[in-house]
């Protein structure tokens, strides 16, 4: 049985740099890329919820998993979100990313219809038998209405071996414990990852492999800092940044969604891009633009 893992640590989920009417800032995509490969992450995902995909025509979505993955170059790992409500399409997106060089895909399970759940598994199985490629099960039941259960992933495992993870975004940190003991303990190479950036210290006790946050994508250095302590034992310097993780963590609530909180974060920290959003998120307004300037400079004493 495959132990090794391929992916694993902190991949952040990279905001998509735009300028207005939805024409990628290429100077300013790169320049975060960079940024963020030079911070020593273990991997990048492009396209997920923070890189707006859902507001994305489908040809603006291969445009940018194209540069994404020509700029990376093969320093880290490229993971593409692919997930449609539709079976075919999320097929077609995910041979796409094959073609251009991807490393794997992430697949949020369809959103807007509530499937039963062997139409949900018929999905699933239809893109894991047609795409060659490293899956990633994207659960956020809190946007698609429907939880990817641990039995339903075991089963999904069992039967696909290029399933080969999860992204759990989920509140509840029992639902990623049950899927460490369930799906894990029989297939030991399976990545489970934390959606929500304050369980990366807690997926990690307990066995998991690591976190996808939001947060990393502007400050990759807490969460960096919290897998390469924990991994060295030194669990004291792991709770100092777990604390300065969760006093970035104010910043989701200052709008919604929050591509435009991270990328005034990202500016925030000297990188040039634009901050400009597609419709309908909105820029953010003078006055929560300095709300995010004193929770990123003033609250977390690693930034400042």
């Amino acid at each position: 049985m495959e132990t090794t893992n391929q992916f694993y640590g902190v991949i952040p989920p990279v905001p998509t740099i735009l300028f207005k009417e939805g024409k990628l800032d290429k100077k300013g995509m790169g320049n975060l890329i960079d940024f963020l490969i030079d911070s020593q992450v273990n991997g990048l995902f492009f396209l997920g919820s923070g890189g707006e995909f859902g507001q994305m025509p489908v040809e603006l979505r291969k445009e940018v998993a194209e540069f994404a993955t020509s700029y990376v170059n093969g320093r880290v790992p490229v993971l593409i979100g692919t997930g449609t409500p539709s079976t075919n399409e999320t097929i077609s997106i995910s041979k796409h990313a094959k073609s251009i060089g991807a490393d794997g895909v992430v697949v949020v399970n369809p959103y807007y219809y509530k499937l039963t759940e062997d139409s949900l598994f018929q999905h699933y199985a239809e893109i894991a038998k047609n795409v060659e490629l490293p899956i990633i099960l994207y659960n956020y039941p809190e946007l698609t209405g429907q939880d990817l259960s641990p039995d339903f992933v075991l089963t999904l495992v069992n039967n696909y071996p290029n399933i080969v993870g999860i992204k759990d975004t989920v509140l509840a940190v029992g639902h990623t414990r049950e899927l460490i003991q369930i799906v894990k303990s029989q297939h030991p190479h399976f990545a489970v990852f934390a959606g929500y950036d304050e369980h990366l210290l807690n997926n990690l006790a307990l066995g998991g492999d690591g976190s996808i946050p939001l947060t990393a994508s502007f400050a990759p250095e807490v969460s960096v800092g919290i897998y390469q302590s924990f991994k060295q034992e030194n669990f004291g310097k792991a709770i100092e940044l777990h604390q300065k993780l969760a006093a970035l963590l104010p910043l989701y609530k200052l709008d919604s969604p929050f591509m435009n909180v991270v990328k005034e974060a990202i500016l925030l920290r000297g990188i040039e891009i634009s901050t400009d959003v597609l419709a309908p998120v909105r820029s953010l307004s003078p006055e929560k633009k300095e709300l995010v300037k004193s929770i990123l400079l003033e609250k977390s004493t690693t930034l400042s």
